[in-house]
């Protein structure tokens, strides 16, 4: 089981907490600064890829990926440095994907060829929307245009652009959704990911819902409806669903993102960042601190930005697989998590006869309804307790 990790890969994740606004719906730790010292941040990063690489030592690095916040207000030289810091703390994979967040506004995208030169192979671009109308409604920064032409400007630099889009947004129907995806994957498109507008608490969103003031938001009929258009529109362009949001024509899915989902090992540096890492036997889950001041200090301080390690049974483990393996359309091992959880799966004979699931020799993954309904199915299957 201390090998386990091996079954997903190993990536290197680094959180840059900063924007130059909070979008409303937004939940993610990002911050606005009036101004950032890039050089104690690169500093703090670079001591982190030193501290993680003495701990989990000569293990073959996948994928790099710069989330945030967002990512392109770095400076290129910053970027190259945390790149270089991180081949020379480990080997490194022939063809190690790194990918970088970015927001589609003109200033950025004349960043594109100085992340192109420091090592950045793939972007994600966060356009959210394909209607001028709706993009100020998110809170959003950019014109439709701009996500045009910096697109262009991205696709014209790097190998692999995907961007995002939100969709059951408020007013919005399902002609109207057919109409912007279609559009999107006629921007020769490689990868989209396709996320359903959630409320959460603690976001601008949410204080609006509760206090009735966010109205026009589609109701659960007519999004589901989207979802499932989505599916079919996508599989017909030839970019299928390989995770409940991804879509990618073959061989063009996010490899950093499938190392979550195939529950690989990943270190998280940067505030608020997560990580699962094995060491001494054991996979642990580690967090840091939200706060990108308490964090960068911390590291400055102490030498580890770490706030938490705490060591996963194997339930624990099978649970995390469970969860993060349904979500791809290939689904999970049945071995691999009867291996972790120490007992055999139950619970998969109903979900059959209801076309929720489907499983066959070690293979077990949802249908297209299961993964529409996800989390129930995933309740069904998990145990209550170990030994349950």
């Amino acid at each position: 089981m201390a090998d386990d990790w091996q079954n997903g890969g190993f990536g290197l994740y680094v959180h840059w907490p900063f924007c130059q606004a909070k979008c409303p719906y937004c939940d993610f730790n990002s911050h606005v600064a009036a101004s950032i010292d890039q050089t104690r941040w690169r500093d703090a990063y670079l001591s982190e890829i030193k501290r993680i690489s003495d701990l989990v030592p000569g293990r073959t690095l996948n994928t790099i990926f710069f989330g945030g916040g967002t990512p392109s207000l770095m400076q290129p030289e910053v970027v190259a440095d945390i790149i270089d810091a991180a081949r020379a703390a480990w080997p490194t994979a022939n063809d190690m994907e790194i990918t970088l967040e970015a927001n589609p506004t003109s200033v950025e995208a004349g960043r594109f060829q100085g992340y192109r030169e420091a090592g950045v192979n793939r972007v994600s671009m966060g356009v959210q929307s394909l209607n001028d109308d709706d993009l100020r409604r998110l809170g959003r920064l950019h014109s439709v245009a701009e996500a045009r032409k910096a697109f262009d400007i991205a696709r014209n630099t790097f190998d692999r652009v995907s961007f995002d889009l939100i969709y059951a947004r408020q007013d919005q129907t399902p002609d109207q959704w057919v109409a912007e995806l279609r559009e999107a994957l006629s921007m020769a498109i490689d990868h989209l990911s396709l996320y359903q507008l959630t409320i959460e608490a603690g976001t601008a969103f949410g204080d609006r819902y509760d206090r009735g003031l966010l109205r026009g938001l589609p109701d659960e009929d007519s999004a589901g409806d989207m979802y499932f258009l989505t599916q079919e529109i996508c599989d017909a362009a030839g970019l299928p669903a390989y995770e409940v949001s991804n879509h990618a024509r073959p061989g063009s899915e996010s490899r950093h993102n499938k190392i979550y989902w195939r529950y690989g090992d990943y270190a998280g540096i940067g505030p608020g960042a997560h990580g699962r890492l094995t060491f001494n036997g054991q996979r642990h889950a580690i967090d840091t601190a939200l706060a990108p001041g308490k964090w960068l200090e911390t590291v400055e301080k102490t030498g580890n930005g770490d706030q938490s390690c705490t060591p996963l049974t194997g339930f624990d483990q099978a649970g995390e697989y469970m969860m993060m393996g349904l979500r791809l359309r290939d689904g999970i091992s049945v071995n691999r998590y009867e291996s972790l959880l120490g007992q055999p799966i139950a619970n998969t004979e109903e979900l059959e006869s209801l076309g929720m699931i489907e499983h066959s020799g070690d293979q077990l993954k949802t249908t297209d309804q299961g993964r529409a309904v996800l989390n129930a199915v995933i309740r069904e299957l998990l145990p209550d307790s170990e030994g349950a």
